[in-house]
């Protein structure tokens, strides 16, 4: 059982619900963190504004692997699930994908390279080692897109922290939850 309040739909004001409304249109089912979120909408919307920027950067599957490395290592059940939801449906990454991604790797040597590097941020907290990134610049990764991924990295991190504190119940589609 999740450990913070979740606000019932008729406590939720207009403008929240919208944004609510429009995740659960985005996803195909509304995820039950985002109604969590919801008890404090400047949260929420910090969250998804966040969310909206990272979408500039760099390209989904690369994302989308970045997330699956980040949210494995720091156990956050939750938003393995739900990134590997959204790498499945929504960005055509495969079940053997998405698995890689998660352990930091992948069949692709560049993103493989994403996923390792992504870890080791985690791992270190942030202390990379010169061969850290020697290794993900030799996958052919330039320093901007280094930046890039420490920001999706980081990103990733808030939810994961806010659903590791909350231990939200794992309600994602064929997740087994």
């Amino acid at each position: 059982m999740s450990r913070l309040t979740t606000p019932e739909l008729t406590d939720i004001d207009v403008k929240t619900q919208g944004t609510l409304d429009a995740i659960a249109k985005q996803f195909g089912f509304a995820p039950g963190m985002f109604t969590t979120l919801a008890a404090n909408p400047t949260v929420l919307e910090i969250v998804m504004g966040l969310q909206g920027s990272i979408a500039k950067l760099l390209d989904a599957k690369t994302r989308h692997t970045i997330a699956l490395a980040t949210s494995h290592s720091n156990d956050c059940d939750y938003c393995s699930a739900l990134h590997g939801y959204i790498s499945a449906n929504l960005g055509g990454m495969s079940t053997e994908e998405i698995e890689l991604a998660r352990t930091g790797g992948s069949t692709d040597p560049k993103r493989a390279a994403v996923a390792r590097f992504s870890q080791q941020v985690i791992e270190t907290r942030g202390q990379v080692g010169d061969e850290d990134i020697a290794a993900v610049r030799e996958a052919g990764y330039t320093d901007p897109e280094i930046q890039a991924i420490v920001t999706v990295v980081v990103v990733t991190l808030l939810t994961n922290y806010l659903n590791n504190v909350n231990d939200t119940v794992v309600d994602i589609p064929g997740a087994g939850a």
